[in-house]
């Protein structure tokens, strides 16, 4: 497995980059509402878009495009592909 400094949150990715979930540094209401909506820890996603505020981000993961808060963004931990 990776070095886990080596990981950085969703929310320093930009525009077309990938990723893929490692953890999650969010309050447990959060990270299960998240869970439940598929980004689990090795679930691979890709940023689509910023809104022109830069919130939300828009991302797909296990191929469906889901949008999520930049606070959210910022309490996952991902490693890059």
């Amino acid at each position: 497995m990776s070095d886990p400094a080596a990981h950085e949150t969703l929310a320093a990715f930009t525009v077309g980059q990938r990723g893929r979930i490692v953890g999650f540094d969010l309050p447990s209401e959060q990270r299960q509402r998240l869970l439940e909506m598929g980004m689990t820890a090795g679930s691979e996603f890709e940023i689509v878009r910023f809104a022109p505020l830069g919130d939300p981000v828009e991302l797909k993961v296990r191929g469906y495009h889901l949008s999520i808060r930049k606070h959210e963004a910022a309490g996952i931990r991902a490693a890059r592909l």
